[in-house]
């Protein structure tokens, strides 16, 4: 930028007198740091620019060289070299400084302008940095307001100023180093870890019912979904539902089939549940219905999976579904998720589902023992499923009327892997779970982690109040 110094002295010395007779010698360049001499850098009061101190000089000093760009013996204004110089205009900017003679004149106190060389302490020049460049520098300024509408200064490109009402979002941090920044991609720049989304755990409570859902320890995403909601019935008695699926991992999209369908069943249950549909009915209807949307997942199957046929891999998943009235409990299923019955005392607990497996087809034919046919590699090859390609939907229904409060667990293989009888989920219920769901939950989800976590984790429960009726199927 251009350097003056204030009129009437130098940065180093009184001025330099100016030379009498016509013919006056060329000024001295200032002896002043274009650092030393950026308007702004002087005590209030200092002029805005050395023109406008005088109004009537006689003849130009030496303040009106330009410290970049004068040379000593050279004349430093165009014109010294005339031998009657006019005297300059209080408002007439200097020669070189015609080009931008329309910018704003900064105030007292603004800060230097960009082009200045960098200041030191006290406005002492840094060691070793060039003096400024007198030419000014093309593309965005950021030392000068845009020029007023129909001003000059076309070459100006004000540099808009961020709007501090949108605070900028910090970076996402790893959750495993702490220092490295993560990626779209969801992995960290420094240590590649994958960092976790959005349905690696869930948890819900709605009600007296509540949800854990987590993506296991041995698993890239959790394949898992759950819903749970309750309602009221025509007659003003609540109901509580839960609806437990889990993506098969062999087929295409296994997350997206049991999101979809466990919210279909769900939706399914709260709609017709009010108007008066006995639950059993209900439940039915609503397995009905969630085949139906992981059954619309395969049209959308995307255009590299294009040359297989939607019959081939199409998105599938299980369902297990809980109804729980005030004196009924209607369990609904298909596939290898289950349902257990815990009642407060414990005894007796039951498993209210029967799994369409391999290991399961085994022990009702009486080929294998449970426990020789569940240890088999090929157990948990499931028999029944949603989707395109499953060979026959049946859905199944029960209805009981437990006969004393307890608890409904609704759950995936990867809990029940890690509590497999009736006795076994019994223990691993906290006594308080009818009371607590939310917690007792978590409590099973860490069960299952615990003893290693090599499956997606869902569990829903669902307490069951006390009512004065006895047991038996409905």
């Amino acid at each position: 930028m251009h350097a003056a110094a204030p009129s009437g002295s130098t940065a180093d010395g009184p001025p330099h007198p100016t030379a009498p007779g016509p013919h006056p010698p060329a000024p001295h360049a200032p002896t002043a740091h274009a650092s030393n001499a950026t308007p702004g850098t002087g005590s209030p009061g200092t002029p805005a620019h050395p023109a406008a101190a005088d109004p009537h000089p006689s003849a130009p000093t030496a303040h009106t060289a330009h410290a970049s760009n004068a040379t000593p013996g050279t004349p430093a204004h165009p014109a010294a070299a005339h031998p009657h110089p006019p005297a300059p205009s209080a408002h007439t900017a200097p020669a070189s400084d015609a080009a931008s003679a329309d910018r704003p004149t900064p105030s007292p106190g603004a800060p230097a302008q960009a082009g200045a060389a960098p200041t030191g302490a006290q406005g002492a020049p840094v060691q070793g940095q060039p003096a400024a460049s007198a030419a000014p520098s093309a593309g965005v300024r950021l030392d000068r307001r845009a020029p007023a509408e129909g001003a000059g200064g076309g070459d100006d490109y004000p540099l808009q100023a961020p709007d501090p009402r949108v605070a900028a979002e910090p970076a996402a941090v790893c959750v495993a180093c702490r220092a490295g920044r993560v990626d779209d991609d969801g992995y960290c720049e420094n240590c590649g870890h994958a960092q976790p989304r959005e349905r690696d755990h869930m948890e819900q409570e709605c009600g007296p019912v509540a949800a854990v859902s987590d993506r296991g320890l041995r698993h890239h995403r959790n394949e898992d979904a759950f819903a749970v909601g309750t309602t009221a019935l025509p007659d003003g008695s609540p109901v509580s539902v839960a609806v437990v699926c889990d993506g098969v991992s062999s087929a295409t999209r296994p997350d997206e089939a049991s999101l979809a369908a466990s919210r279909a069943a769900n939706a399914s249950l709260l709609d017709a549940l009010p108007r008066g549909t006995h639950p059993q009915q209900a439940m039915h209807e609503a397995i009905l219905a969630a085949s139906e949307a992981v059954n619309a997942l395969a049209g959308e199957q995307p255009a590299e999976a294009g040359e297989h046929a939607p019959q081939q891999n199409a998105p599938a998943c299980t369902i297990v579904g809980a109804v729980v009235t005030a004196g009924l409990l209607v369990v609904g299923w298909v596939g290898d998720s289950r349902a257990y019955w815990i009642p407060v005392d414990r005894s007796p607990a039951v498993r209210l589902t029967e799994d369409d497996s391999w290991a399961a087809q085994m022990v009702a034919a009486g080929l294998m023992g449970e426990a020789e046919a569940y240890a088999d590699h090929r157990a948990h090859a499931i028999t029944g499923w949603l989707g395109a390609d499953a060979y026959e939907l049946e859905p199944h229904t029960a209805a009981f009327k437990p006969d004393r409060p307890g608890v409904v667990v609704v759950c995936t293989d990867g809990l029940w892997n890690y509590a497999e009888s009736a006795d076994e989920m019994a223990e691993a219920v906290p006594a308080d779970a009818a009371a607590r769901p939310l917690h007792a939950a978590r409590v099973l989800v860490g069960h299952a982690l615990d003893g290693g976590g090599h499956d997606n984790v869902t569990v829903a429960l669902v307490p069951f109040p006390a009512v004065p009726q006895g047991a038996g199927s409905a």
